[in-house]
């Protein structure tokens, strides 16, 4: 039998049932910037800006100038906001071609951007990331007013708001994320003062949309809870998310082994009496963490199989001595839903200690997606 091994499943409604949990989080005069970055999170860039554009989401924010010309080409009309800006002449010419907003975190940038708006004629609309406490791109906050008057004298760009990222929004102390909040109204109260209008300033990433109302502004950025995953994975208040992702695989074959055999690569798992079990179809070449090896489990049937021994390049191996009937050509789930058990990214990412971030993002690159829905 000619079986493909693995496959992603996308499904659409789940993102627009998540958008529109998001939407209730917001009030109703606060915009939404869907995070479209790294191939939609795994999940497939045109595709989704597609589905959220049809979801009338306010605008969309990936990393590079690329992207987002991707973007325009495919017909995507809605605000693109390039979150790393832009270095050289050539891209800014293209921001202002393909009507594209760039963040701004340095004298340089602006400076080009400047140039090529005079050049248009057309003023290009840019953000202005200041950094409230990430320590990575961005102003620092206490020099945001130097930085503004000497963006005042610019001609040929539009600042529209003030760009900043919480840090640390996900951890159970909001002390930190509270200094950040204040920091950035100060940076906004500073600009206006010095003659801004600013009215699309952005805080709140995911953990900052559902933890902290006063982060919201103008403008919030949900990435990884529009596609069902949290920020972490035990992050406290949960909405109830749909997973946008399912990843399955298949069972190559079942085998009897006897107590004392020894399992996979290095021998780190050896079998407590006989047991029974699957190689599965799919490794860490497929985006499977090898951290998973010995930990975590699979659903096959329904039901959960316990993952043993170390997950190979293309095969993993589980254990369903107590699963009947299971024979090869059996569906594998290594993450959604099947008969009323569910493994989560969240799952995946607390077996392997890492992130549904990069959970969703190494399955989705890696494999073959279809939509549904």
């Amino acid at each position: 039998m000619n079986i493909s091994p693995n496959k992603v499943t996308i499904d659409l409604s789940a993102l627009q049932d998540n958008l529109l949990k998001i939407r209730e989080l917001v009030d109703q005069k606060t915009k939404i910037m869907g995070i479209v970055k790294s191939d939609a999170y795994g999940h497939g860039l045109i595709p989704v800006a597609t589905e959220l554009e049809k979801l009338h989401i306010d605008s969309l924010g990936l990393n590079y100038l690329s992207e987002a010309i991707k973007l325009r080409t495919e017909g995507i009309k809605i605000p693109v906001v390039i979150l790393l800006g832009i270095t050289t002449s050539q891209e800014a010419k293209k921001v202002a071609d393909y009507n594209l907003i760039p963040i701004i975190y340095d004298l340089d940038s602006a400076r080009i951007l400047s140039e090529e708006g005079k050049k248009s004629g057309r003023a290009i609309k840019v953000y202005l990331k200041i950094d409230t406490g990430m320590g990575r791109l961005g102003i620092d906050f206490s020099e945001t007013g130097l930085f503004i008057k000497q963006l005042k004298k610019m001609k040929g760009i539009k600042i529209e708001g003030l760009f900043s990222h919480l840090s640390s929004a996900d951890e159970q102390d909001t002390l930190f994320t509270k200094t950040q909040i204040k920091n950035f109204k100060e940076a906004i109260s500073v600009s206006r003062r010095l003659g801004l209008e600013l009215t699309m300033n952005s805080l709140a990433n995911s953990a900052g949309i559902m933890r902290y109302k006063k982060a919201h502004f103008d403008l919030v950025r949900p990435g990884i809870i529009l596609y069902g995953g949290l920020p972490c994975p035990d992050f406290g208040k949960p909405l109830a998310l749909r997973h946008v992702m399912t990843f399955c695989s298949w069972v190559m074959q079942v085998r009897k082994v006897e107590h004392g055999t020894p399992i996979s690569y290095g021998r780190t798992f050896y079998t407590d009496g006989s047991r029974k079990i699957a190689i599965i179809s799919s490794g860490y070449a497929d985006g499977l963490s090898r951290s998973l090896s010995n930990k975590g489990n699979v659903l096959i049937h329904g039901k959960k199989a316990r993952i043993i021994g170390r997950v190979c390049m293309n095969l993993t191996i589980a254990d369903v001595t107590s699963i009947k009937g299971v024979k090869k050509g059996d569906r594998v789930c290594f993450l959604g839903k099947e008969k009323g058990n569910s493994i989560t990214s969240d799952d995946m990412a607390r077996w392997a200690d890492t992130i549904s971030y990069e959970v969703l993002c190494s399955l989705g690159s890696r494999n073959n997606r279809e939509y549904v829905n």
